[in-house]
């Protein structure tokens, strides 16, 4: 496992325990404003992509869910909706803050009971071999310090027939279009950040974030460089985000 990515924070060289840190502070600095934050920098077109991601899954009923780095419940949620029942839901976070936003929103989508929140590093997750059918990460896996150590994680905690699905932005196929794309993200979004959150290095760390996680050819090779027996990607919106899913045979 190689993690490429653990030493830097956004264009910045730091030691793992430190971006793990860092990190952390990002998301205690903006939780109480993330989801308002995701409407502005992506004109609200995230909730089309996450409603996408939820077709793809074509959730049932019968089968256990994990959903991490899903503090605010916005995957979770989607999925209780679509087969009526939180019962079968776990949401792990590494960030308590994020964590009691979810609780918070779960009551005004009418939930007041059924799922399970965990405070949890995807690196390291409390929960027996072969316990999921499906794994969800929503915008969090460019997060984690040791992304291979994740998706081994992931494989181990899904049954067999288990599947992964990663949400997550990307780079795109048109060297103009990202061009554009480079030149609104550095220049508007952490100026949102300021003026909404009052915070606006976060919002630069996780644009800077963006651009340091890998292509999708690339994290499929990942993927099955810790044993998923399939793994593709699908990009949306010209390939400003990508949904990643494997299986586990």
């Amino acid at each position: 496992m190689q993690n490429p990515e653990s030493k830097w924070f956004g264009r910045k060289s730091v030691s793992p325990q430190e971006k793990t840190k860092l990190v952390l502070d990002v998301f205690d600095s903006v939780a109480s404003r993330y989801d308002l934050m995701n409407d502005l920098m992506s004109l609200g077109i995230h909730r089309l992509w996450k409603d996408r991601l939820i077709r793809k899954i074509r959730p049932k009923p019968h089968l256990r869910f994990l959903d991490v780095a899903g503090g605010t419940g916005d995957i979770a949620f989607r999925i209780a909706k679509s087969i009526g029942t939180a019962s079968n839901i776990t949401i792990a976070d590494i960030n308590a803050q994020m964590l009691e936003v979810g609780k918070s929103r779960a009551i005004d989508h009418g939930f007041v009971s059924g799922f399970k929140w965990v405070e949890s590093n995807a690196e390291k997750l409390p929960f027996q071999d072969n316990s999921f059918d499906v794994y969800t990460i929503s915008f969090g896996l460019r997060n984690v310090t040791h992304i291979d150590v994740a998706l081994a994680e992931a494989y181990r905690v899904l049954k067999p027939g288990g599947r992964f699905y990663c949400l997550e932005f990307g780079h795109l196929d048109h060297d103009v279009l990202q061009k554009a794309y480079d030149l609104y993200s550095f220049t508007m979004i952490p100026k949102m950040g300021e003026l909404v959150t009052g915070d606006r290095d976060s919002y630069q760390y996780l644009v800077e974030s963006i651009r340091a996680f890998p292509e999708r050819s690339e994290l499929c090779k990942r993927l099955k460089a810790v044993k998923f027996d399939i793994a593709t990607a699908t990009p949306l919106s010209m390939g400003i985000v990508n949904i990643h899913e494997a299986w586990k045979y």
